[in-house]
């Protein structure tokens, strides 16, 4: 086959550093178009960005010349560098180590998309440790709770 072709959806999760609740509201509009915008320029369309004051969650589509862990860390390092100079308060800010990305069905983009835009409504009821854990259980990925968090 000559040409390369691929329609990856990914649903990708991370946190700020021990969970701080940095993100106000005030700087989290902003972010999200950040984030969109450095998806952007590495070819990864992005469908929806939302999130709380301590992480974010993304849905967007890998680029099929784009390796995710790639992806990831030029969005952590880029965003990460411009947070600092958004406010006096975030100017030791980081991101977790780690992250979660979930591989998501053509026939589901649409309601992780409605998941990610219901954030708020959804760490009313859960903490951000019960949500990553009921991803992880969904998506049957083995993993050591001693690691997770950071």
């Amino acid at each position: 086959m000559p040409q390369s072709l691929a329609k990856l959806y990914i649903h990708l999760i991370f946190s700020t550093k021990h969970r701080e609740r940095l993100l106000m509201s005030s700087v989290r509009s902003s972010l999200h178009a950040y984030l969109a915008a450095v998806l952007k320029n590495q070819e990864c369309p992005t469908l929806k960005v939302g999130g709380t004051s301590d992480h974010a969650h993304i849905l967007f589509r890998l680029s099929k010349n784009r390796a995710l862990a790639q992806v990831v860390e030029d969005l952590k390092t880029s965003s990460s560098k411009w947070l600092k100079t958004q406010a006096r308060a975030l100017q030791s800010f980081h991101w977790q180590n780690g992250y979660g990305g979930f591989s998501v069905s053509p026939a589901e983009v649409g309601s992780v998309a409605a998941y990610i835009e219901r954030q708020e409504a959804h760490l009313r009821v859960m903490s951000f440790h019960e949500e990553y854990r009921k991803f992880l259980r969904e998506y049957e990925v083995e993993y050591d709770e001693r690691y997770v968090w950071d």
